[in-house]
């Protein structure tokens, strides 16, 4: 899988040495000439507070053409290339919407245990999947979401501008260094979790490794999930802050951790058996019984959880999405952020479901989309209104104007029943890790798709791993040990053929929540075995097993 576009180095003009770099070379990047690419800029940004390393910033674009909406796309794109390169590149995929070129920087959740890629000497590449978020100020909330009425740009979005930049971009580190990476790498979390999965379907032979964080790799799935959420979060009368406070879901948390906190053989409040809580955790130990009026639930809160949990259905009774585990990461910041308020003024303090979460439906997973005010008021409005009998399956729709559906452009090909028998061909090597309380992409989801392909592919641990990871909200939250480095586990796969184990993992130190576990050591372990409490220091890695 090694690149080698060695005609490229003198296409471009472009005289480096071999794997150190420097600040003319960097601003004579500024006049590469690849063909469909406009460089704007090359600057040289030397180590300090906002660089950890010496590096060049290349800031271009391609792929501009007029939509069939009338508006202006492009791939716009930023590469950053150290001066002391140890060979490797390395695909930042994006996170939410897209729409924005984040600083290639190659760090988050998952990495950063070790430093962000452009540290450890990786080139990286960043884009804005094809679309600019920002362009359409005057729809309100519901800009960033109005590339959903052109079809190449929804296309971009789901996996066309990786495609596109993908060679790209291996052709401009080949020019600047004078010789193609050897080891090919892609990363990224929520979105870009499923950008990483779509990779490993769609192009195969283009990454060694690929590392997937908390993937929405059934994104117009979870997308309905948020009307789903929305209308029982209000099926009693309340707004969505008010149908469960704080000490609501501390309570739902604490019901919880009575039940399965010692599974894993330590009251530490995180539940490392998550499978065997399940079966322990009965919804009803939440409601308050008589005489008691705190610390507890009433009845129409418990059914509204529970209803939230099981995932939606249609009149039919037919799932929608998936169902999600019960878990104290409840009561998290993250989990209420995502599901019931934010402290974002211009959204109304609606939760993120109800603002993104409500434009993302209507006008980039349905077909066809639809027209929504993008005030927060009305967001919410449509998904109040949302109807699971008509409006769902939108998701699967197609139209002369969208000849592929939202699902058929958001998901991995396969995925409903996968073997990555490609991927796996080519050599290539994933890992998968989810946050057990993630609030907007169902970990029982992920779990769902690993053990389809393990059923699908008896080779499958040969060159894929799922690690969950207990407590974790989406992303970085909760009271949660996610502070691993699964980056470096990726690449002793890839370049030391190391299969991943138990990956060495901490609370971080500066994670409030994470209270008087905050920079105690765990086991990460792989799926499906947990992390369990032998004896001994419970901050200490040493004192646990995953079995």
């Amino acid at each position: 899988m090694n690149y080698r576009v060695f005609a490229a180095v003198a296409a471009l003009g472009v005289v480096p040495s071999l794997a150190l770099a420097s600040e003319q070379t960097c601003l004579d990047a500024a006049g590469m000439a690849v063909e469909g690419v406009t460089v704007d800029a090359a600057e040289w940004a030397p180590a300090g507070e906002d660089s950890p390393v010496d590096h060049c910033i290349v800031s271009a674009r391609m792929a501009e053409r007029t939509g069939a909406d009338g508006n202006a796309y492009a791939i716009r794109f930023e590469l950053r290339l150290p001066d002391a390169w140890e060979g490797r590149f390395l695909h930042q995929f994006n996170g939410g919407n897209d729409g924005e070129v984040k600083p290639a920087l190659g760090g988050g959740v998952g990495v950063d245990a070790g430093g962000p890629a452009l540290a450890r000497g990786f080139a990286v590449v960043s884009s804005d999947a094809g679309h600019d978020g920002a362009a359409h100020p005057e729809s309100g909330l519901v800009g960033g979401n109005m590339f959903g009425f052109d079809f190449e740009a929804r296309r971009d979005y789901g996996y066309g501008a990786v495609a596109k930049l993908h060679p790209v971009a291996l052709e401009m580190v080949t020019a600047y260094y004078g010789q193609a990476p050897d080891y090919v790498y892609g990363y990224g979390g929520s979105n870009g979790g499923r950008h990483a999965m779509v990779a490993a379907e769609r192009m195969p032979g283009a990454f060694d490794g690929l590392l997937a964080g908390f993937p929405g790799f059934n994104l117009p799935k979870a997308a309905v999930q948020h009307a789903w959420d929305v209308q029982n979060f209000r099926s009693f009368g309340k707004g969505l802050a008010d149908s469960f406070t704080r000490e609501d879901l501390a309570a739902a948390s604490a019901a919880i951790l009575a039940a399965c906190d010692g599974l894993d053989g330590l009251e530490d409040g995180v539940v490392n058996d998550y499978m065997g809580c399940q079966a322990a955790f009965d919804p009803a130990s939440m409601t308050c019984t008589d005489g008691q009026n705190s610390a507890c639930l009433a009845p129409e809160q418990t059914e509204a959880l529970t209803r939230i949990h099981a995932g939606p259905t249609n009149s039919a009774g037919e799932a929608l999405y998936n169902s999600w585990y019960w878990e104290p990461g409840i009561s998290g910041g993250n989990w209420r952020f995502w599901k019931l308020e934010s402290p974002i003024p211009p959204w109304g303090n609606k939760p993120i479901i109800a603002v993104m979460g409500a434009g993302s439906l209507a006008q980039i997973f349905s077909t066809p989309p639809a027209a929504v005010d993008g005030t927060p008021e009305a967001l919410e409005a449509s998904l109040m209104a949302y109807d699971f009998d008509t409006d769902a399956p939108k998701i699967y729709a197609t139209s002369e104007d969208f000849p592929e559906s939202p699902m058929q452009v958001m998901t991995p090909p396969n995925a409903a029943d996968p073997t990555l028998a490609d991927y796996q061909a080519a050599g290539g090597k994933l890992i998968v890790f989810h946050g057990v309380a993630d609030p907007v992409f169902s970990f029982k989801d992920t779990q769902d798709w690993y053990d389809r392909l393990a059923a699908n592919n008896p080779d499958a641990d040969d060159f894929t791993r799922l690690y969950a990871v207990p407590g974790m909200n989406h992303g970085p939250s909760g009271n949660a040990a996610d502070g691993m480095d699964l980056m470096g586990a990726l690449i002793d796969w890839v370049e030391g053929s190391t299969a991943p184990g138990v990956v060495p993992t901490a609370f971080r130190a500066d994670n409030e929540e994470a209270g008087e576990n905050a920079g105690a050591e765990r086991p990460l372990c792989p799926y499906p075995t947990h992390a369990v409490y032998t004896g001994g220091d419970a901050a200490s890695m040493a004192s646990f097993a995953c079995e």
